[in-house]
């Protein structure tokens, strides 16, 4: 037999395993149900720009400071190439995506931290993009939809330079806060470290998606500190709804919904209420 032959595989793009589960999945039907197994329920990781077609009604959105990117101030070693590696996978800028556009009706800003570009960690580009977004929306008087998809907390290779986006972003919700405006906070898996201890957590509303990790420190790291009695359902939005830092956990076929509810029912202003009317039905878990 030839060594090319095809013999027992599958070609790739037509089925995907489900790691939870470890069911195999037609990747059009997977793809059709929000790329969520519809075996066990597991909710995969999606892109800033999917969210963003989750979330926001077609051609409404308008994107931020697309061209802001990340600068290499240390010099630290193969950062720049690194970088350059991510923007070419990724075809993001930085790891974030930023813009405004219409939820069920509603006008909203956003910020979207994107797991595939370096685990979505913060760095000076990153904050800044926020940080822009939250005072945009401030100024526009929009509510804020915040989106972590982060596990790599304040990257590294920026030193002091990421960990000070923690309280620049922060600062820059208290102010929006102090306007009387709305922010939801949207955490997905992961949702860990510096953002979550930062922007991610302050939110208003805080809602998430099923069996999402959110966390500070990683289980490795807390096994190490000598947390020995760990629940099985630890650091998942389930463990963390229990205990009192999620308000609403929201399947992803009803997040739009939720966040529309959300937005109508909390928002500032008359109009936002005005655009939801008849646009939110029902919504499950809320």
């Amino acid at each position: 037999m030839p060594k090319d032959r095809w013999f027992g595989q599958v070609p790739e793009g037509i089925v995907t395993k489900c790691p939870q589960c470890r069911a195999m999945l037609l990747c059009a039907d997977w793809v059709k149900n929000l790329r969520v197994c519809p075996k066990c329920d597991h909710h995969f990781r999606l892109s800033a720009p999917e969210r963003v077609e989750l979330l926001f009604d077609p051609d409404t959105f308008e994107e931020f400071d697309a061209s802001l990117t990340s600068a290499d101030p240390l010099q630290f070693p193969e950062y720049a190439e690194k970088l350059s590696r991510e923007r070419e996978k990724t075809g993001m800028e930085s790891a974030v995506l930023t813009g405004k556009g219409l939820i069920a009706g509603i006008p909203a800003a956003t910020a979207i931290t994107d797991s595939r570009f370096l685990m979505g960690s913060m760095d000076s580009a990153v904050g800044e993009k926020v940080t822009r977004a939250i005072e945009r929306a401030t100024a526009e008087q929009l509510p804020i939809v915040t989106v972590c998809g982060t596990g790599g907390g304040a990257r590294m290779h920026e030193g002091i330079l990421s960990l000070m986006q923690m309280a620049k972003t922060t600062a820059a919700l208290a102010r929006h806060d102090a306007a009387g405006l709305l922010h939801i906070s949207v955490l997905t898996d992961p949702s860990m470290a510096g953002v979550l201890a930062s922007w991610a957590s302050v939110g208003d509303v805080i809602t998430a998606e099923p069996r999402a990790m959110i966390g500070f420190a990683g289980l490795r790291v807390s096994k190490q500190a000598q947390v020995l009695k760990i629940p099985k359902d630890f650091q998942t939005s389930e463990f963390q709804h229990r205990h009192g830092m999620i308000d609403i956990i929201a399947h992803r076929r009803d997040l739009k919904d939720v966040l529309a509810f959300l937005l109508a029912a909390l928002s500032k202003t008359s109009r936002n209420r005005a655009a939801a009317s008849g646009a939110v039905t029902g919504v499950a878990g809320v």
